[in-house]
Formats: C-alpha cells, structure tokens, sequence
C-alpha cells in the first residue's frame, strides 16, 4: 500500500511481460515472501527507475549495444500516452530528422510539416537545415534536452549545405508548440500514371485507428482508378496499432479470412496456458469500425522503408511476405520486431486500460506502463528480423536533394518507380549527403517504434495466466 505504483508495475509486468523469465525480480518467488516483494518494491522510490529495474537489460539502463528490451515504455499520466496513440500531441508541425556534421555537431533536417500546425504555412518547408535553437548550436552533448525539453515557443536558426559543407546561415524563424495537435497519417495519396501503368501511391506516418475508415476510403479510391501496382511509402512510419497493420495487409492481399497473417508469442506463462489457434490472426473483410474492406488483391507490393520505419510498418512487410512479392526500396528498416499493450492500475481489467473503465483506474496512480509483451511470426513462423528487414534496392535519403515528397522526381519514389518500368534499379539520383540518422522528431510520438496490439487480445484472454 506504501508504493501502490510500483506494485501495480510488477504486477502486470510479472504475469505479460515478455522477458518475465529471464528477470530475478519477475519471479513468482518475490511475491510469495512478503518481507521480499515489499524490499523489492522499496528499492526505487522513482517508479520510472523501478520499471526500468525489472525490465530486461533496458536500454535506458545499459545502452543500445547490451540492451535486451529496447522499446519497452511507460508514461507518469496514461492520458498523455492515450492521446499519442490518437494521432494528437503537443507540436509545432515540423516533423525532423538529425544527423551528425563536424565533430559532435548536431544537425536538423525538416522531413515535412504537419497541416494545420503552427508551422504550416510559415517559412519553413521539407529540406531546410537547422543547427541552433535561441542562438545555441545543437551539440550530441545538448541536442536532447534543447530539442525535447520544456521549450514551448523557440527560435530556430537555419543552415545551409553547400559542397559538403553545413554554414549557419542567420535566418531564423519562430515556432510555438500547441497542444492537441491532430495529424493525419495519411500523408500522401494519389495515382501515378508511369509508363503506361497505373500505380497507387500512399505516404503513411503512423498506424492510427482513429483514420482505418478514411485509410479504407483511399484504398477504394485506388480500386476505383483500377490501379496495377502499389507504393506504401512506410520512410516516416515508426508504427502504431496492429489493427490498422492488419487492415493494410488485408487491403493489399485481401480479405482471405481463412489465411494466417500473424502469429503472436508470448511468455511462457501464458502461452502454455494458450489452445490450438489462440494468439493467431487471420486477414479480415472488415475494418474496425465494421465497414467492408477495399481489397486490391495484388501478388506484388512495393515498400519505401528507412531506418525510421519500424514495428507495426515491419509487421506489414513480415506479414505479407509468404503471400505477395514484397519489394523494399530504401534503407534497413529498424528491427522491433516485438509488440506492446498498455496497462494502467486497473486490476479487475488485468490491468488492460479501457477507454469506457477510466473511472476504475486508481485514482491515486494515473501511471501507464508499455512494456513489449511478446513476437509476432508471420505465417512462415519467422520473426528474426531484430537488425532490420534489407531493402532489395538500397539508396539512401539525401540531405542535398530530399526531393518534393509524393513528386516523382523525389529520389526514393523516382528508383521505386523505375523499378516497377523496367525492374533494373538503377537510379540517376546518387546521394551527395547520404543522412545517417542520428535521432528524429519521431522519438516523441507515443506510436513510434510501437507495434500495439490493441483490439486483437482482450483482458479475458490472459484470465488463466495472471492470477496474483
């Protein structure tokens, strides 16, 4: 009772978390010696640091070479993480990316502005470079705490790249962080006429279920234009909800409800408690709000990945792979191959939250907790792809020429496209800067690098496994 979110952490944590096994203090022996589960509780008065402790080797804890849990999660007010998962966060619009220059300078580069933020329709546009923020240059020693801190309203101070070369060039600009901010995954999406070919084109950000219907209408649209080839350019997409990756899939391959898309592995507490066919999911007819699925039922899909496509973006690409030739083109995607649910300090839920139980969650603890609860395999029983699924024609996003995104001169739909005329993979656009991603803008959504397995396991499904 002394340190009722710590108990609420190992609870959950004790009977879902992946690793439960391989973690000394997720034993089922701390909890049955009083004088031992209350030490363990009390030894981390920061419940943050408690849920680090008890998670497997995190990477907050030992760094990214050692690390065994990479992506495991948890939020000080389950709201905050909620609305994340909603598409809606407290932004400017500049959606960036960051790479090293010189020494341990930090440089920001501007992949696209959200519409209807505070950036929209100020001067600032995809490809601009910045260095500084309020007149401090962005070092690998600042850049954290300047560009995700506290700041509400800054000044960027903008850069030019010239012959290799990155110069602060005294512009500047104002931007203001407003909350609520709502975006659109849905980017980009249009038809392509290329060689006598009809290519559906769709540039989407994160997998949102609050947009699968308008997601259902694009495919609908690109049925309707009788489409032969499709482009998911997944380059910005650091995941989401597995339903609305369930939903692509099916919209891609189609509504084959009898065929397995993925297979889910937990821990082995609860997967010995599991009968034949549970924690499979099959492709759908139907999105989550019910309506019919607008199927292109393709035998090939092309795929835009980088580093910064991760999780519920590779679970499409995994998933489709036994079923339809998948063709990457980019870079080496990131390699979360694991997925994750939200729990909250509801214990008659098994802690699962529920939007219509809020009034349930302990008042006293508003905690959020995303720790990675198991694997997804695809119908092929693979899921080994923690270094990230290869691209088949590999090219690099590049600072000096990022391109009009959606335009099909822009240098990674430009080789996708001639690899759909004439299959070579050749491309005129070589990079002159190739970006080594150093860190994004990405890291603050509560959807990147997250493969949620909302809607597709239920509280109920786990009654015999957790049972403390």
């Amino acid at each position: 009772s002394d340190y009722p979110v710590q108990d609420f952490m190992w609870q959950a944590m004790n009977a879902f978390y992946f690793w439960q096994a391989d973690v000394a203090e997720l034993s089922d022996d701390r909890y049955d010696v009083e004088e031992s589960y209350a030490e363990l509780l009390s030894s981390e008065e920061d419940p943050a640091n408690f849920f680090y402790k008890i998670c497997n080797q995190h990477i907050n804890i030992v760094g990214e070479d050692a690390a065994i849990d990479r992506f495991s999660f948890l939020s000080e007010d389950y709201r905050d993480l909620v609305q994340g998962l909603a598409g809606v966060s407290k932004s400017d619009g500049v959606e960036f990316g960051l790479g090293v220059y010189g020494t341990d300078e930090v440089f920001g580069f501007v992949r696209y502005i959200v519409p209807g933020s505070d950036a929209d329709g100020k001067d600032i546009k995809r490809g601009d470079i910045f260095t500084g923020i309020n007149g401090t240059d962005l070092t690998l020693t600042n850049y954290i705490d300047i560009l995700f801190g506290d700041l509400d309203t800054y000044t960027m101070n903008f850069a030019t790249l010239a012959d290799n070369t990155i110069t602060p060039n005294g512009r500047e600009l104002s931007l203001t962080k407003e909350e609520g901010l709502n975006e659109n995954p849905i980017l980009i999406s249009k038809v392509i006429e290329s060689g006598g070919i009809k290519i559906g084109y769709l540039l989407y950000n994160s997998f949102v279920a609050t947009y699968d219907d308008q997601l259902n209408d694009v495919f609908g649209d690109f049925k309707a234009a009788g489409v032969n080839e499709l482009i998911l350019d997944f380059r910005y997409n650091g995941g989401g909800r597995v339903s609305s990756a369930v939903q692509i899939a099916s919209s891609v391959y189609g509504t084959n409800t009898n065929e397995l898309l993925l297979k889910a592995r937990y821990n082995n507490k609860i997967q010995s408690t599991f009968e034949s066919g549970d924690g499979e999911t099959n492709f759908v007819a139907n999105t989550t709000g019910n309506s019919p699925i607008n199927a292109l039922d393709l035998t090939r899909v092309y795929v835009i990945g980088t580093a910064s496509t991760a999780s519920a973006s590779e679970l499409v690409i995994n998933g489709l792979e036994p079923y339809v030739d998948v063709v990457q083109v980019g870079t080496t995607t990131r390699g979360k191959n694991e997925f994750s649910i939200t729990f909250v300090d509801d214990r008659e839920n098994n802690y699962f939250y529920d939007q219509e139980r809020e009034a349930s969650i302990n008042p006293d603890n508003q905690w959020a907790i995303q720790p990675l609860l198991g694997r997804n395999e695809n119908a092929d029983g693979f899921s080994d792809y923690t270094t990230g699924l290869v691209p088949d024609h590999e090219q690099a996003e590049d600072v000096a020429n990022l391109g009009t995104l959606g335009d099909p001169n822009e240098p990674l739909l430009a080789l996708t496209l001639n690899v759909i005329s004439n299959g070579t993979g050749k491309s005129s656009f070589e990079p002159v800067y190739p970006i080594e991603l150093l860190s994004s803008s990405s890291v603050m959504k509560s959807t990147n690098e997250m493969m949620l397995m909302d809607g597709l396991i239920t509280p109920e499904t786990f009654s015999k496994s957790s049972n403390k």
